[in-house]
């Protein structure tokens, strides 16, 4: 059976999605296919909301334990981890009613459940139907990379992708990877009791942030018991009735590690094999479907937005793509993507969350730059809820902000204020000058603008301008 379809989209997770409900209800024929039997995505069913929620259920079980430092006695029980999974389904299932099959067939999408391929440049593939479209997106998404580790396989391991479904808590776990999915499920396992081991193959964790944030930030992390080795190899997994041993390697030191649990999270994979997209001629290397700034892949009618393009691998940034998917598609308008301010944020505790140039990339690209600092335990309202680590960090060209790094408490949501402020090209006097209201961790953004003032304000030329005025003036 063939049907012909002005859009036909391929991955039903946030790319997909925003773009099937805006064609759809603005009148084109979209057909909408996901493989698996579920809209969502990978965010919704094995990344940003189900580990957040897993996160948030960590805290709770921290602060339990560390209820004595805030002046309330209190106890905690052993973690149960089934029953915090299911909370986190809990809260899955919720969020899955927005994605709701019937609701995109009620826009006028036909929904498809299977595997799709392209059997031509213009026909996609799904069982024994045939979708003919006058323009394709692919937005398949991504997947766990697992590295070629001799024993993994046979030892056995879990990914963002099975972790959620886990009902024992292990009492040694090892996580092959410090990136952010490493980072915030070793930093919650080991908050739910977990003894909690990271290995990760680069110099330092978090290797595109800003080193002297992520130095701070394994810092904290070790603070709280959870051992993290950088640097670091695993040249084989032994397998035993006592659970695993890694053969690890540090330059010349090697060193086992021992655990009941293996987690890898060591970067991803896109989605892309299944869809045979040579038959459509789409291009493909290693990374990703590689995109202009229109998101027009190696075939003109056929376009490419989320971590499939391997371009920012953050569901934000898929929601975007798909804007500028719609405008090119939809409404016929040639806008191009713009990465220039792109928040991203990892959701340790404290919150690493950053946009823009660190301060390296930017004396790198020849910025003459400024860079000003305030640290979290100066700021009142950091203090009262005793969460004083972490500090803000501003790169400013030209008395414009370019860069910014916020290590602290809900720093995912101060970020904000930042980005509109690059994003404008605001001027950094109009933070200063701004009223920022008292106690609030927002205050940290004035203070820490104001740092480069200081010199100015209290120089000898300034005391010495003041003393002239009051004597000139009545």
């Amino acid at each position: 059976m063939t049907q012909r379809y002005d859009l036909v989209i391929l991955g039903g997770g946030v790319g997909g999605l925003v773009t099937a409900s805006v064609a759809g209800q603005l009148g084109l024929d979209v057909a909408l296919v996901e493989r698996t039997g579920r809209l969502g995505g990978d965010c919704l069913h094995y990344g940003c909301v189900p580990s957040k929620t897993l996160i948030r259920s960590a805290e709770v079980a921290h602060l339990a334990r560390d209820a004595g430092r805030y002046g309330v006695a209190a106890t905690a029980a052993a973690t149960d981890l089934g029953a915090v999974m299911d909370r986190v389904r809990e809260v899955v299932a919720r969020i899955q009613e927005h994605d709701d099959p019937e609701r995109f067939r009620g826009y006028g999408v036909d929904v498809v459940f299977g595997e799709g391929r392209f059997v031509d440049a213009r026909t996609v593939a799904v069982g024994d139907r045939r979708l003919q479209g006058r323009r394709f997106l692919i937005a398949t998404g991504s997947r766990p990379a697992v590295p070629p580790v001799p024993g993994l396989e046979e030892a056995g391991y879990w990914t963002n992708e099975t972790v959620f479904d886990q009902r024992e808590l292990p009492r040694r776990l090892a996580v092959l990877g410090g990136g952010p999915i490493g980072l915030e499920l070793a930093q919650a396992f080991a908050r739910l009791g977990s003894e909690v081991t990271v290995i990760e193959m680069a110099e330092r964790i978090l290797p595109r942030e800003d080193p002297e944030i992520t130095g701070e930030l394994q810092r904290l992390l070790a603070d709280e018991g959870i051992t993290i080795r950088v640097g670091t190899t695993v040249e084989g997994v032994d397998a035993g009735s006592e659970g695993a041993r890694l053969s690890c390697r540090d330059g010349a030191e090697a060193f086992a590690v021992d655990a009941d649990r293996i987690l890898v999270a060591a970067g991803r994979r896109p989605n892309v094999e299944s869809l045979e997209p040579d038959n459509a001629g789409v291009r493909v290397e290693a990374g990703g479907i590689p995109v202009d700034a229109r998101m027009h892949t190696s075939a003109r009618h056929i376009f490419a937005c989320g971590d499939v393009t391997g371009l920012y691998p953050f569901t934000h940034v898929a929601e975007y793509q798909a804007g500028v998917v719609i405008a090119n598609v939809v409404f016929k308008l040639p806008k191009k993507a713009d990465y220039r301010v792109v928040p991203w944020v990892t959701y340790t505790a404290p919150e690493l969350a950053h946009v823009g140039l660190t301060e390296s990339t930017a004396r790198e690209h020849g910025y003459t730059v400024q860079v000003a600092r305030f640290r979290f335990a100066d700021v009142d309202r950091a203090l009262a809820e005793g969460t004083t680590g972490g500090l803000l960090k501003l790169v400013v060209h030209k008395q414009r902000i370019i860069g910014a790094t916020v290590l602290g408490p809900h720093a995912g949501e101060l970020i904000h204020e930042l980005v509109l402020a690059m994003q404008a090209e605001v001027k950094i006097k109009h933070l200063s000058a701004a009223v920022h209201a008292y106690p609030t961790l927002a205050q940290i953004h004035r203070r820490a603008v104001n740092t480069l003032y200081a010199d100015k304000l209290y120089a000898p030329s300034t005391r010495r301008l003041v003393r002239w005025l009051h004597r000139l003036l009545p």
